[in-house]
């Protein structure tokens, strides 16, 4: 048994010893990787309040109808250019043409009451002058005739409100633009104010932006603005057109729209954009405390926004954040980095929380 015994202890050992040294072997035996750090901007007196914000078009409208019917034909589809006036759904409209004939037979037959009565009308006026019809007939005479014109005019008055529920069995553009939605299709029943078509104007863009209450009272009408594209990274300019006084109905912001002095073709309604508003630096001054940060530095995982420091040993630290506002191509951090304290901008290899670097 003892010869059997030993050899197993002996192998047991050497496989502890083998596994303790695997752990043990520190992670700053790997390559430093080369990296470059910044110290914490401050923005001293920065130019210009930043504020998010998204594109729409200046012409936009949510068609729908106000009568009930099936819808029989869609005439456009999503993305198709349109001219004002162009015909975009029909509903059927089979009970407004018999309401019509109905109107059109009550107006044959006030005119003829009207014709009649006027005739009598005219014959007793004719009468009394002669001394021949009483002022009494006449009176009635009279009567009966204003009684005839007024039928009349009623059914006529009928028949315009019949034509007028024409236009909403045929949904027209009410502007040149592109079908932006369709939102029934044929053999679908539209009720009255429910959407059918969205459309909007291809021709001019603007852009709604929300603003904070301590930086709407540097904003003004007519104020050229730089406008960042998000998700292009273009850069378009602008002038404020309306600016609101009151964020009673938007959350405690402050609506301002501006007007796009130009966008190419990759520009589009919908897309998110960052607004610079150009301000005076002493307006500006009480923010000189406010850490900037590239957005490049950025580590984001989630919800999730940090970035690496550098800590002992030449360490790089993963460092959680949070973030406010943004200017431009740089972050604002409210809180988890201290103003005299080093992170990394970039680096030539792969980080990782505890990775051995080298500053550059």
């Amino acid at each position: 048994m003892k010869k059997i015994f030993i050899p197993i202890i002996a192998v047991a050992i050497s496989t502890l010893t083998s596994c303790n040294g695997e752990k043990k072997e520190p992670v700053t035996e790997l390559p430093a990787i080369a990296v470059k750090v910044s110290g914490v901007s401050e923005n001293d007196n920065s130019p210009f309040v930043s504020a998010s914000g998204k594109i729409e078009a200046e012409n936009s409208a949510n068609l729908s109808t106000r009568m009930m019917g099936y819808v029989t034909k869609v005439n456009v589809i999503v993305g198709q250019k349109v001219a004002a006036g162009q015909t975009l759904v029909s509903i059927n409209n089979t009970d407004l043409l018999a309401k019509k004939a109905q109107v059109d037979a009550s107006i044959l037959q006030a005119t003829a009451g009207y014709n009649n009565a006027k005739k009598d009308y005219d014959r007793f006026m004719n009468l009394f002058k002669q001394q021949s019809a009483s002022q009494k007939e006449l009176d009635d005479m009279t009567a009966r005739y204003e009684m005839a014109k007024a039928g009349l005019e009623g059914a006529r008055q009928m028949r315009n409100e019949v034509v007028a529920q024409f236009k909403y069995s045929n949904i027209t553009a009410p502007f040149s633009g592109v079908v932006t939605s369709t939102f029934v299709k044929e053999g679908d029943m539209a009720n009255p104010g429910m959407p059918l078509v969205s459309i909007e104007g291809a021709s001019k863009l603007q852009v709604t932006a929300m603003v904070s209450e301590s930086d709407i009272t540097a904003i003004k009408k007519g104020m050229p603005v730089t406008v960042l594209v998000k998700s292009s990274n273009d850069q378009l300019t602008g002038k404020v057109s309306e600016v609101s006084i009151s964020a009673k109905n938007t959350g405690g912001q402050y609506l301002v729209k501006i007007n796009l002095d130009k966008a190419d073709a990759s520009v589009l309604s919908g897309m998110f954009v960052n607004v610079q508003f150009p301000i005076e630096k002493q307006q500006n001054a009480s923010k000189s405390d406010v850490m900037l940060i590239p957005e490049t530095a950025l580590i984001k995982q989630g919800q999730l926004t940090g970035l690496y420091v550098i800590g002992n040993d030449s360490i790089a630290i993963l460092r959680w954040l949070r973030i406010g506002k943004t200017f431009g191509n740089q972050v604002e951090v409210l809180s988890g980095l201290a103003a005299n304290e080093q992170y990394i901008v970039s680096a030539e290899g792969k980080l990782f929380n505890g990775a051995k670097v080298s500053i550059q």
